[in-house]
């Protein structure tokens, strides 16, 4: 939860407007909504939805299937890291991180879009 504020107070700062999601019943109900965000910052580890069932479903739904994804999470494990880029991650970042590079990297993604 504290990596959570962290990164909606980095990015809200920065004029990105963030919705967070704190399982991943309620991440599934946001996919499933009209709502398409610049880009999407998602754990592998959450309750109830794992991040990488998460993944399949942004990749298999129409309009978000091209919505960038950068995994932010605790597991560094190579097998890991392999998983969610064949799952179609667009980038992956393992905790603890740096949070001025964390930022370039979702704007990089995002373009000129603001929405996170």
């Amino acid at each position: 939860m504290v990596v959570s504020r962290l990164v909606t107070h980095l990015l809200t700062r920065r004029g990105y407007k963030v919705q967070h999601a704190a399982d991943g019943l309620r991440a599934q109900q946001m996919v499933a909504s009209d709502h398409k965000p610049a880009v999407v910052v998602l754990d592998v580890m959450l309750p109830y939805v794992s991040g990488f069932e998460l993944m399949s479903q942004i990749r298999s739904t129409p309009g978000w299937d091209d919505v960038p994804v950068i995994v932010l999470t605790s597991k560094s494990h190579e097998s890991d890291i392999l998983r969610a880029f064949d799952s179609g991650v667009n980038d992956y970042v393992v905790k603890p991180f740096r949070p001025e590079e964390f930022v370039a990297r979702v704007r990089r993604l995002a373009g000129t879009r603001r929405a996170a």
